[in-house]
């Protein structure tokens, strides 16, 4: 299964570690969520995992698509062209994410958070600017066109090919099943209380 996975080659050091992670868990079931909030063994992998998840929801990467349709219109895309537009951004975001497989090894993970938060950042406060001088040069709006982009490239670089192996990398077996589970509760709560509040903020 392995070879069939990653091709030929000599892969025994990952079936070592696969079978000295199945050692250590002796057969363990599966654990509880209320286990998973319990053992300290953990609160670390959940503290990281959390931070991780809040990171991504309060970059702001919902709002950009939430608003990147009025910013097409302002930059003077015709609206029969803009679903092609958005499809440039979605297609932009899934070959960042292809691109982050390369580069995760290479890179580090942290190194590859790290930067790109900081480049998304910088994406936003940029395009806070553009959207407020978009009346006075003509050139703005395309400006703040190009960020939105900057800003999805970014994401699927980083957190967006990051965090979702992330839970298998930093939990044993018998937690990944409920650190999945808690990273989807803790995502869509974030996403619901964002999605209640935010309105109020603009």
């Amino acid at each position: 299964a392995v070879k069939q996975l990653w091709g030929d080659g000599d892969h025994m050091a990952e079936i070592n570690d696969m079978l000295s992670e199945q050692k250590a868990i002796g057969g363990e079931k599966a654990k509880s969520v209320w286990d998973l909030l319990r053992d300290r063994a953990v609160r670390w992998q959940l503290i990281s995992l959390f931070l991780v998840i809040s990171c991504m929801q309060l970059i702001g990467f919902n709002v950009v698509y939430f608003y990147a349709y009025s910013i097409f219109t302002k930059a003077g895309i015709p609206p029969a062209q803009i679903h092609y537009v958005s499809l440039g951004v979605g297609t932009t975001e899934i070959l960042s994410t292809v691109l982050c497989g390369f580069l995760i090894d290479r890179a580090g993970r942290k190194t590859l958070l790290w930067k790109s938060y900081t480049v998304m950042a910088l994406a936003l406060g940029l395009l806070t600017v553009t959207l407020s001088l978009q009346d006075s040069f003509s050139w703005v709006p395309y400006c703040s066109v190009a960020l939105v982009f900057i800003f999805i490239m970014s994401f699927g670089i980083g957190p967006g090919g990051v965090v979702c192996p992330l839970i298998t990398e930093i939990f044993i077996q018998s937690y990944r099943p409920t650190a999945y589970v808690f990273n989807g509760v803790i995502n869509w709560i974030q996403l619901f209380i964002l999605g209640l509040v935010f309105p109020f903020i603009v």
